[in-house]
């Protein structure tokens, strides 16, 4: 069969591995930032072990109808991935947890870790057992998973039946995935294996264990931190940042798990089958209440009188503020409500850069200069006309809108880069000013190696709120989510540290409500859609997960009616 890798034409011969291809060809490479790891084939992902051309048609080998689906609609042109794109870094966490996990059980048989989260570039890991796990045992862990990297082992995938699959998991005493298994509504699971040891993560991965070559570990009390290769630079591991806001707020919000019985998806799933989600629901709703209570407690012992909000996309940052400025009343102040794309700089006034983009999340979309003028003529008293940047026609305008802060007056301003310090001039006080970061820190897992990550919630809600709000379609708004991504990555999380508080605006129970919303739309998605390959990831992990017709009792100012409809703090007042 004549294929075409990176536009480079071969003869993949019978029984060939794509990744035999890439060699022959000469396209691997000893470097983490150039080496392939998978294959984008007609838009979908497949690890490099995949044969193209079997031996025969009763040969059992790492090929499936899929593929060659794929490689017919594709005509024979693969692309492949690297570490420089999500797909890539995804598929190398996958290969570099199967490390790990594979050096656990070797060295550490009586323990069990469990993923929690990542923390910048490092995944955070709970270590429990019948024995303790102590900083020197971290030097141990680290050879052992060098030791397994050089050893290069291959990573098959192996089909199980399902039964089977619990059987063996079960035996094997990895409770959690049984749990997760019940709810799969597949016949089959396919799992990768080394020896006596059986694991799956929740996607491709590399070809071998001689991939996953970069990482470090770092202890803390009770775990550790994995640390993955740098994005700008992969041949080299992150660096352990010390983030105590971040770390306080995931604790927080892992004991909220814990209180509520809810910490995995079959713990969500079996709420819903027997209705105690919405017990859940009313919990986890006022858990929030009173988090947004604390937090306008401090903006008063400090003597606030202005706040900063700041948070990623479909976060939550216009309901969090509507929510906080409730409390803030409900302690005896007015807060006056600001945005921060009021003071976007006329579009007339954008020009494209020496690549005829145009980055509309740069700072210097804000007219920051005029934004600092109007703060600090406020917190000295002063009465300042406010702006209100029209989208329709691209342009600020004044309407008239005079803001005056009184003794009782609390502003509280969110965007996109309220946690910058470029917004503040030197001569307003920082004390006066309190800075809040809002994010939807998920803690909840599929099993405990399979975390589900908070950038994927929050493109499910924003695909969900985008749709049923503004008309967009899930490859317009999936199309976006790299771009959008880029700009989280330089605009707000280099400033995250630095809040004086921070919110988890993520529910424990929202996945079940989201993909009653979402699922359907995503499974109407064709093979022929450029995001078909993020789509089948979405989906897969959706699978699991139980939706629920539980609208009526999500309040109307719950973060989650930002993106599902039905928010109070969108309706218009009535004119008197």
């Amino acid at each position: 069969m004549q294929i075409y890798i990176d536009d480079q034409r071969i003869e993949a011969q019978p029984g060939d591995r794509l990744f035999d291809l890439v060699q022959r060809l000469g396209l691997d490479s000893d470097s983490l930032a150039t080496r392939p790891l998978a294959a984008d084939i007609a838009g979908e992902v497949f690890t490099l072990n995949y044969v193209p051309v079997r031996k025969s048609d009763t040969e059992e080998s790492p090929s499936t109808p899929r593929m060659r689906r794929a490689i017919r609609k594709g005509e024979g042109k693969i692309k492949l991935i690297r570490y420089n794109e999500p797909r890539g870094r995804a598929v190398y966490e996958r290969t570099l947890l199967f490390v790990f996990f594979l050096a656990m059980r070797s060295l550490f048989p009586n323990l069990t870790a469990r993923v929690n989260h990542a923390v910048g570039a490092g995944l955070d890991i709970d270590i429990h057992g019948s024995e303790p796990f102590f900083e020197e045992d971290v030097e141990r862990l680290r050879a052992e998973c060098r030791r397994i990297v050089e050893a290069d082992y291959p990573l098959e995938r192996k089909r199980l039946g399902i039964a089977e699959a619990i059987d063996f998991f079960e035996s094997d005493g990895q409770s959690d995935k049984v749990k997760l298994l019940l709810w799969r509504e597949f016949t089959y699971f396919d799992v990768y294996q080394h020896g006596d040891y059986v694991d799956y993560f929740y996607g491709e991965m590399c070809p071998s264990t001689g991939f996953a070559s970069v990482f470090d570990l770092q202890y803390r009390d009770g775990g550790l931190f994995l640390l993955r290769p740098m994005q700008k630079n992969p041949d080299c591991a992150a660096r352990y940042v010390y983030a105590p806001h971040l770390a306080a707020t995931f604790e927080e919000s892992e004991h909220w798990g814990e209180l509520m019985h809810c910490t995995t998806v079959s713990d969500l799933n079996a709420m819903v089958e027997s209705g105690r989600v919405r017990e859940l629901i009313r919990v986890n709703e006022a858990l929030h209440e009173r988090r947004f209570a604390e937090i306008a407690t401090k903006i008063l012992h400090r003597g606030a009188k202005a706040v900063l909000l700041a948070g990623p996309s479909s976060s939550g940052k216009t309901t969090s503020a509507n929510r906080l400025a409730t409390q803030l009343r409900v302690l005896g102040k007015t807060p006056i409500l600001l945005s921060l794309d009021d003071y976007y700089i006329d579009r007339k006034y954008v020009h494209p850069d020496e690549n005829g983009e145009i980055d509309y999340e740069h700072i210097n979309m804000i007219d920051v200069p005029q934004f600092n003028r109007d703060l600090e003529a406020l917190l000295l008293g002063e009465t300042v006309e406010v702006p209100t940047f029209e989208f329709t026609t691209g342009s600020r305008v004044y309407k008239g809108r005079f803001v005056t802060l009184k003794d009782d007056s609390i502003l509280v301003i969110e965007g996109l880069h309220a946690l910058n310090p470029a917004l503040l001039t030197p001569s307003i006080d920082r004390k006066r000013v309190f800075k809040l970061y809002v994010s939807a820190l998920t803690t909840i897992n599929l099993d405990n190696h399979n975390r589900i990550p908070s950038t994927d919630v929050r493109l499910l809600r924003r695909m969900v709120r985008d749709y049923l709000t503004r008309g967009s379609s899930i490859e317009r708004t999936l199309g976006m989510w790299e771009s959008v991504q880029r700009g989280e990555q330089r605009w707000i999380f280099p400033y995250q540290e630095s809040a004086d508080a921070i919110l988890n605006s993520a529910l424990v129970y929202e996945l079940c409500v989201l993909k009653k919303h979402i699922y359907p739309l995503l499974r109407e998605m064709t093979p022929d859609s450029p995001c078909y390959d993020e789509v089948l990831r979405i989906i897969k992990f959706l699978h699991y997960i139980r939706d629920a017709a539980v609208e009526d009792e999500i309040p109307p100012t719950s973060l989650l009616r930002e993106f599902v409809g039905g928010n109070a703090f969108y309706r218009k007042e009535p004119e008197e």
